[in-house]
């Protein structure tokens, strides 16, 4: 667990793989669950660029309802944690992102459906955020592997999850038909428990250089 951090949730401590939402909090921000009432902050933090990379990019406030209704009923089937990430000082926030496809036979989870504020992109916010979601996933939960995906043509999403200490494992490809009828292929990514440890050394260094640092 991260020095300072702590994990919560209104039903007592975590078992391994108790999937309940929680909130993960470090030193300069706090991720919170997502519920409907963060829709305007989400929608706020949009601009035409920031989902073109999603099956379904969100443009409008239906569209900001459509993906909180997705992530909450995923996280009533047990498969889901949604989170709204935000600074603890100010109580903005910076994003929003998801624990998905959650397995708890099989102690794996996929992190993503990620929205960052543009102006908090490669910011130590984001990294502060990977940080607390895998610390949870391997030292709270028990994971043995935690997964990524992007499509194959986000050049920028691939380098950073290259930069976090992901490794890249291959192409789905015709793996999504996207609103727009294009089919994408999908690029999966993973770090596992063997890994986590230099992982989060990478991770802890990164925060202390200010969220930027490749090291």
């Amino acid at each position: 667990m991260l020095p300072g951090a702590t994990h919560k949730t209104n039903e007592g401590p975590l078992n391994a793989m108790d999937v309940k939402p929680v909130t993960l909090e470090g030193a300069d921000i706090r991720m919170v669950p997502l519920t409907e009432a963060h829709e305007a902050e989400v929608f706020a933090i949009l601009d035409p660029t920031l989902t073109q990379w999603f099956p379904k990019p969100m443009q409008t406030r239906e569209d900001v309802r459509a993906y909180i209704a997705e992530a909450l009923a995923w996280q009533r089937a047990g498969t889901a944690v949604p989170f709204a990430t935000t600074q603890r000082a100010s109580g903005k926030l910076v994003g929003t992102t998801r624990f998905a496809n959650i397995d708890r036979a099989n102690k794996r989870a996929e992190i993503g459906w990620t929205l960052v504020a543009r102006a908090h992109q490669r910011s130590a916010a984001n990294t502060e955020a990977k940080l607390l979601m895998l610390t949870h996933a391997f030292e709270t939960w028990g994971c043995i592997r935690v997964e990524f995906k992007t499509d194959s043509l986000n050049i920028q999403s691939r380098t950073a999850l290259t930069r976090l200490g992901a490794t890249e494992e291959g192409i789905f490809r015709n793996h999504v038909i996207c609103a727009s009828g294009r089919l994408r292929h999908s690029v999966y990514f993973s770090i596992t428990n063997d890994e986590w440890p230099s992982v989060k050394q990478r991770l802890v260094r990164r925060l202390a250089a200010g969220g930027r640092a490749d090291g």
